[in-house]
């Protein structure tokens, strides 16, 4: 009789704890790369784009935009097979004061620095994250940004194919640059980064990749002679197409972007499904 209580008990309680978990349009994990070819001036760079991605009222409007207007991030830092680490754990972002308040939170954490790089034990960890975390989405999704390959761990396949097979999103953000490498590697652009992301890292519905190409030899060396205004130019088309991506759907084609500055020295952003946007 005991027995077949808590039989009909396990199903029922299961229901009550799913009930508990807070509808969402996305639960995204931010995993940056903390390794040690990520040098001290990358690892800011990396903490200091999402701070200003979090910050923008463009990405509010893009949350608020979806069907429930809010989403569920938690950032997470790696490195070896044995090194991740939740810097923030899961947050409610419903609008610009929860966003904002993450990105304020972040800025004032420490960075963590650790050795080696395995992408698969950062898509294994971070798949854990999902469960249990207090919130329902249909997309779940795991932001790789990074500057080298897989060199530890299990092979990033078996990890990549897992993740995909619960349903898991998998979008790519290497860093492209000429900067050296410890030991002599390669660097990013020897290596060819930005395909291996592409063929080995990203998968799963509505997968994308975005190259961070502003850290080259040679514009680290043009920095120098530019002003305030001039570094803005780098990233001004982040309002435009972040939010773009955000609320892509989860079966959303690639999209395709051409850039050009009208007579009013503004950038212009033309998607290949719409008219041109100006920024700035």
């Amino acid at each position: 009789m005991r027995a077949a209580a808590l039989a009909l008990l396990s199903p029922l309680l299961a229901a009550a704890l799913a009930a508990e978990e807070l509808p969402v349009d996305l639960e995204l994990v931010l995993a940056v790369d903390v390794s040690g070819s990520v040098d001290r001036w990358e690892a800011e760079q990396q903490r200091d784009g999402y701070v200003a991605a979090l910050a923008d009222p463009a990405v509010h409007a893009a949350i608020q935009g979806g069907y429930r207007q809010r989403i569920a991030v938690t950032y997470v830092e790696w490195a070896s097979a044995e090194m991740q680490r939740i810097v923030i754990g899961w947050r409610l972002l419903d609008g610009a004061a929860s966003a904002e308040a993450f990105a304020a939170e972040l800025a004032t954490l420490p960075i963590t620095r650790s050795t080696y790089t395995s992408i698969s034990h950062a898509i294994d960890f971070a798949a854990t994250l999902f469960d249990d975390n207090g919130f329902r989405a249909p997309r779940q999704v795991i932001d790789v940004s990074g500057d080298g390959p897989n060199n530890r761990g299990r092979p990033l396949a078996d990890a990549r194919a897992d993740a995909l097979a619960r349903g898991i999103t998998i979008n790519g953000l290497p860093i492209l640059n000429d900067r050296p490498q410890p030991w002599t590697l390669p660097t990013p652009v020897e290596f060819g980064l930005d395909r291996y992301y592409e063929e080995q890292v990203i998968g799963g519905p509505g997968a994308f990749i975005v190259v961070a190409e502003d850290f080259t030899a040679e514009l680290v060396a043009a920095v120098e002679d530019l002003d305030i205004d001039d570094l803005a130019d780098l990233v001004e088309d982040l309002p435009i197409v972040l939010p773009r991506v955000l609320t892509m759907a989860a079966d959303a084609p690639p999209f395709f972007a051409a850039y050009r500055y009208d007579a009013q020295d503004r950038l212009m952003i033309s998607f290949a499904d719409d008219r041109p946007q100006a920024q700035g």
